[in-house]
């Protein structure tokens, strides 16, 4: 039997993931390499052969995505797999049309090739794009069935952006285990959080054994995505969150309308800052493309540490990375309280150092907006955005970030930190489509 030879392109996530579930052990396919784009730093090194399996030996190299054409040509490859989130479905095509103008198949892996089913209840929050608010989503379910009496676990989509190896499972319930784990502020974004409310948070590279380590201490279990990208697992009730700042882009990126046209719940969120017409296209669509989907109206509530200062206050805003790169927005929770605490919000730009530069060249409408994002996937990261901030002529800096940016970098600016909590509206709320979901009494 000849194996045809496979190029899996993502960005250290859901290609590890469609790796592990579809291709380590299919006597079919031979997986070349990955190409690796979008996040910062994670191309240049290998898949490790202790997690790769008796076909790859000597591990599987990672190479820049723009090497991808020649790496068709050299290496004979028939199959392309696309396997990363948040894309325009005109980007997702560009690069069908890459690869396939150089000979190869282009693919995706649906579902029911790549999710694993738990035997734990599992409920799946996902989203139509990056920044829409799953985590907020993510906790006020956990919240809920915590109050009934359950324990509740989450495991959060992938960020393996260092030693593979010692990040094939990963449990993070104290600020000691974010610490021992040497997690970037891209991390610790989406786990303290969950450390704060003092519910156990699995990730890392490895989601059947994630699974079953999960399963050992959960009564249900709470799927934490990622961008707006696909559950690892099959869930019993699928939960999706829309952003109608950004109202049609349900239809228009990937994977988020396979995600929009798959929910049981849709959760329109952000309704207390979006226009009543935003709101009114994102019904319109749920009705035409998924109208057996039950849906929540909700708010973002922001959270000001203090709000005494600002008024007036020349302010540095600093938001979200991937919310404001590849999710495409130009402003946050930071940006929002700054205007309705009558804050002057200065412009980043003028006062970017190293990496930020490049990140401004990279997504460009960036400079349209005056949100600094933090981007923190590696130290080189950290020090440009702390010698960025320090170097601004702002009194204030907002910090819009999940994360606490004073213990990450230092700062030597008075800080103000701005966050969000989600707040349904009406009837059904979450509490009420949870119902659906069958746990066992303890």
């Amino acid at each position: 039997m000849v194996k045809k030879n496979v190029i899996i392109m993502g960005a250290a996530g859901r290609d590890f993931h469609n790796f592990l579930v579809y291709f380590k052990d299919n006597p079919y396919y031979r997986v070349i390499c990955f190409t690796a784009e979008q996040i910062p730093g994670i191309s240049n090194r290998k898949f490790p052969a202790k997690l790769a399996g008796k076909y790859y030996k000597q591990g599987i190299p990672i190479y820049k995505e723009s090497t991808l054409f020649s790496l068709i040509k050299k290496h004979k490859v028939k199959n392309v797999y696309l396997s990363y989130s948040d894309l325009s479905h005109t980007d997702v095509m560009h690069k069908a049309s890459i690869v396939m103008a150089n000979g190869a198949n282009f693919y995706l892996l649906g579902p029911d090739e790549t999710q694993i089913k738990s035997k734990k209840p599992l409920i799946s929050v996902t989203a139509v794009r990056t920044g829409a608010g799953k985590s907020q989503t993510s906790r006020k379910v956990a919240e809920i069935l915590r109050n009934q009496g359950h324990k509740v676990v989450a495991i959060r989509h992938p960020m393996p952006y260092g030693d593979l190896v010692k990040q094939e499972v990963q449990r993070f319930s104290s600020y000691e285990d974010v610490i021992k784990h040497k997690c970037t502020i891209e991390e610790r974004e989406e786990y303290d959080p969950w450390v704060q409310l003092g519910i156990p948070i699995y990730a890392g590279v490895d989601y059947k054994k994630i699974l079953k380590e999960a399963e050992k201490e959960a009564d249900v279990i709470i799927w934490d995505g990622g961008n707006n990208d696909m559950s690892f697992y099959k869930a019993d009730l699928d939960i999706v969150v829309v952003d109608p700042h950004r109202a049609g882009q349900e239809l228009t990126y990937h994977p988020g309308e396979v995600n929009f046209r798959l929910a049981d719940v849709i959760v329109i969120n952000k309704v207390d800052s979006a226009r009543k017409d935003q709101v009114e296209k994102i019904k319109e669509d749920i009705k035409k493309y998924n109208p057996k989907a039950k849906v929540i109206i909700a708010a973002s509530d922001l959270i000001i540490s203090s709000e005494k200062p600002l008024k007036g206050k020349k302010v540095l805003v600093v938001g979200d990375g991937p919310t404001l790169t590849h999710g495409g927005m130009s402003f946050g929770a930071g940006t929002i309280a700054a205007k309705r605490y009558g804050a002057i919000i200065i412009d980043p730009k003028p006062f970017l150092v190293g990496t930020l530069k490049e990140v401004y060249e990279k997504y460009p409408h960036l400079k349209k907006g005056k949100e600094l994002p933090a981007m923190g996937y590696s130290e080189k990261q950290n020090k440009d955005l702390q010698k960025t901030i320090n170097k601004s002529k702002a009194d204030i800096i907002i910090d819009g970030t999940p994360v606490n940016l004073k213990k990450q970098i230092t700062l030597k600016k008075d800080f103000v930190e701005v966050d969000y909590v989600l707040r349904e509206i009406g009837r059904p709320n979450l509490k009420d489509v949870l119902k659906s979901v069958k746990i066992k009494e303890r």
